[in-house]
């Protein structure tokens, strides 16, 4: 467990799927992600994986969770953002994926009764940082990018949240094909609404 400042506030953090290497340095999370690791189920690909790291915290209620993400991807699919957890079946990871030379994907991944989806935008391939927030709002959802100003890029319902249960919420990264993705959180920012 990993006590992290989040404003004034202090919150207990732990690994789901610890990755080999990560440290907490200046209130920062610094990690680099395993090789073959993912979150994704079922949809188009057949697969499942639900392997990934996520560093988390329980949260009940309506919340506001922001971060910032550096990140130095080395292989196709590495990626690093938010996410929110209620089951393997169930859950949202929102990230910029490197796609190598082609345009990286800023999206979301909404997975519920077992079933990925994935929306997402074209952003610069030579992109290494972003700002990323999740609302709760009951059992839904909203995802915004931090461009000038907050912009929104989903809206979601997770099926197996009635709203009030605590959630697993915070920083994630994996690396579906090699090992070497580093990512640093930093400025993790909590307003329970």
């Amino acid at each position: 467990m990993t006590e992290i400042n989040i404003g004034r506030e202090k919150k207990n953090f732990e690994w789901f799927n610890e990755p080999s290497h990560w440290e907490l340095i200046d209130n920062s999370i610094k990690a680099e992600s395993d090789e073959m690791t993912d979150f994704w189920q079922r949809t188009q690909y057949g697969f499942r994986n639900d392997n990934g790291h996520l560093c988390y915290t329980l949260l009940q209620g309506n919340f506001v969770m922001s971060v910032d993400v550096d990140f130095f991807p080395i292989n196709q699919y590495d990626q690093a953002g938010l996410m929110v957890r209620i089951s393997p079946s169930c859950w949202l990871k929102t990230s910029i994926e490197y796609e190598g030379e082609r345009p990286a994907k800023l999206g979301a991944v909404v997975t519920n009764s077992g079933y990925s989806d994935w929306s997402t935008q074209d952003i610069a391939p030579d992109t290494r940082s972003f700002r990323i927030r999740i609302v709760r709002t009951g059992p839904d959802y909203t995802v915004s990018v931090w461009e000038d100003d907050w912009r929104q890029i989903r809206l979601a319902r997770l099926l197996e949240d009635d709203g009030m249960k605590p959630v697993m919420v915070g920083p994630y990264l994996c690396s579906p094909r090699g090992d070497g993705y580093r990512a640093v959180f930093s400025n993790l920012a909590l307003d329970n609404t």
